[in-house]
């Protein structure tokens, strides 16, 4: 990942703006710690901290067409650009660099090429003869990108909140899959069949759904750097390190790395992930790595994971600390790229409140909704937690060619039927339930859903809760309303992240680039009516969805950290098929 800033349009166009763009610009370092660039023409200027992944030797940014008067500045991967290239044949290259063809592109086709970009982005494009310009986002939303505007009436660009808020009297999230430009405003570019909402009649194809999981995955193998996969040892991570591990023989990082794929895993000593991920990376021969954190460390983190996540959201800040102290582990290794399997449970309905959903209509619905919402969660927590030390995150399961075809199919083939023995996400399984040459075992291939804040150990969330109740009074939660009254926390654990998150961002803008609303086990509003009894549970913790989690979690006792001396009681009550909090 790399950190893009622009600010177009500024009225006061002195040696000290310039030094404050760099200034706000540097805030994303951690971004790209690899090189700066800054780009200035009268009154607008293009700046870029730089990731290498491709073409590290020569891709620096802002990038150029052949005369200079195009000039972008790119966050992302383009896993296309060699067959882009041939498109462009009559047009001269300067660098070897996945992004320069956006530049080309919009020479030859003008603002309507985005849709020609197969790979996640976020670019502001400045053209110089008019100094009109452009800024577009990938479909899902999953890279990050701001828009504000200024009281000068310039318009800002950034990849995090960080770079304007303090500058912008009004900012905001930008929108997946939408192009902004300074000649026609803002328009959504990306129209899939699915996004309509309309239900969906195509048969179940395992072969077809397969073929494009592998293909999703095989194209981001393309990197210059050191990468591996974040394995959790669930089904969606150990698909991605499955196929990355079959196809790694066969391209072209493995002339550079070797053939034996990298995998890392963070938990708490004993959690679920670790232990299922340690099989999963045996069973496919992987070079493993395994980090451990403690609730302490994790408490002592959480204020630099808000800083750099941007968010006050429950769900994401609990998933965001382990994988954030995971990435610093990660990038001390050398190593600049993962492949992550986030987006499985979106498209497939694969939380566990899914279990009650009511029929096919209101499932499409709600996976449609997910994967609408994804930039404001896991997309936002996978690039940010991983993006604060310098290490890319890629989603092979939010490849638009794959979301197309598992969105497709008729969502009756998505409901879980125990009567018919399908579990959640069973048309996934079943795709790679390979008698014959198997991706995984059986038993892997059909374990239950574990949320990463869950998996990587329970006492993990118990922990936050206990923290925050020592840091939040009933008095404090009980006038919540009047001291936030938009999106009012309402429960310790909310109130004590709202706190950091608004020392660090405390205009009104920044609080409301957050989603609220009541959620059971990561569910929209809409669904939490599916069950009444969740009405009165509302956690975002996969726990939440009672009755639904078919093991028996194990009771352990109280957890004590002797280095730091911090008690991590558990206050899981355990009964069979049953978890109370």
């Amino acid at each position: 990942m790399c950190g893009i800033l622009a600010v177009l349009g500024i009225t006061d166009n002195s040696q000290a703006k310039r030094s404050r763009i760099i200034e706000l610009s540097r805030r994303l370092r951690h971004r790209g710690p690899d090189w700066s660039g800054l780009h200035c023409h009268e009154d607008c200027y293009l700046a870029h901290q730089r990731l290498a992944i491709v073409d590290p030797a020569s891709g620096d940014q802002p990038l150029y067409n052949e005369d200079k008067t195009v000039a972008v500045t790119v966050n992302g991967e383009i896993y296309n650009h060699k067959e882009l290239r041939e498109k462009l044949k009559s047009h001269q290259f300067r660098t070897g660099s996945d992004c320069e063809v956006i530049a080309h592109l919009y020479e030859e086709y003008g603002e309507d090429f985005v849709d020609m970009l197969d790979g996640m982005f976020s670019f502001v494009l400045l053209d110089t003869r008019d100094k009109s310009f452009i800024a577009a986002r990938d479909a899902i939303g999953i890279t990050p990108l701001y828009i504000g505007w200024g009281l000068d009436g310039s318009v800002w660009f950034a990849s995090e909140m960080k770079a304007l808020s303090d500058d912008c009297e009004r900012f905001m999230s930008f929108l997946p899959g939408h192009i902004y430009s300074s000649k026609t405003e803002l328009r959504r570019w990306y129209n899939p069949p699915w996004y309509s909402e309309h239900i969906p009649s195509a048969p179940y194809d395992s072969l077809v759904l397969r073929k494009a999981f592998e293909k999703a995955v095989v194209k981001r193998l393309m990197t210059d750097v050191p990468f591996g996969v974040l394995l959790s040892g669930g089904l969606d991570s150990s698909l991605v390190a499955s196929v990355a591990s079959r196809y790694m023989k066969d391209s072209e990082a493995a002339c550079q790395w070797g053939t034996q794929l990298h995998t890392f895993c963070i938990g708490l000593k004993g959690s679920p992930d670790l232990k299922a991920a340690r099989e999963v990376a045996d069973y496919l021969g992987t070079r493993h790595h395994e980090f451990y954190f403690t609730v302490q460390e994790g408490l002592d983190a959480l204020e630099e994971v808000i800083y750099h996540i941007e968010t006050y959201d429950v769900t994401t800040i609990r998933a965001s600390t382990p994988m954030f102290l995971m990435s610093r582990k990660i990038k001390s290794l050398g190593v600049k790229m993962v492949l992550s399997g986030e987006g499985s449970d979106e498209i497939f309905g694969g939380y566990l409140y899914f279990h009650k959903a009511p029929n096919k209509e209101e499932l499409h619905q709600e996976t449609c909704s997910k994967i609408k919402a994804l930039h404001l969660y896991d997309c936002l927590r996978a690039n940010k937690s991983t993006s604060a030390w310098g290490v890319e995150a890629r989603v092979p399961f939010l490849d638009k060619e794959f979301i197309n075809v598992a969105m497709s199919i008729d969502p009756e083939w998505k409901m879980i039927r125990p009567d018919l023995g399908r579990i959640e996400k069973w048309i996934l399984r079943n795709a790679f339930d390979d008698e014959h040459n198997p991706y995984l075992p059986k038993h892997i291939l059909y374990r239950q859903k574990e949320q990463f804040s869950d998996g990587v150990g329970y006492s993990w969330i118990d922990g936050l809760k206990d923290h925050a109740n020592q840091q939040v009074t009933d008095a404090m939660l009980a006038n919540a309303s009047f001291v936030y009254p938009e999106n009012t926390p309402t429960t310790k654990e909310g109130y004590y992240y709202r706190t950091i998150f608004e020392r660090f961002f405390p205009k009104n803008a920044a609080r409301s680039t957050v989603p609220g609303g009541p959620s059971v086990a990561c569910s929209t509003a809409k669904a939490v009516e599916w069950d009444a009894a969740w009405s009165n549970n509302l956690d975002p913790s996969g726990r939440a969805a009672l009755g639904v989690h078919v093991a028996a979690y194990e009771e352990t006792k109280e957890a004590k950290d002797d280095s730091s001396g911090y008690a991590c009681p558990q206050k899981v009550q355990l009964e069979k098929n049953v978890v109370t909090v």
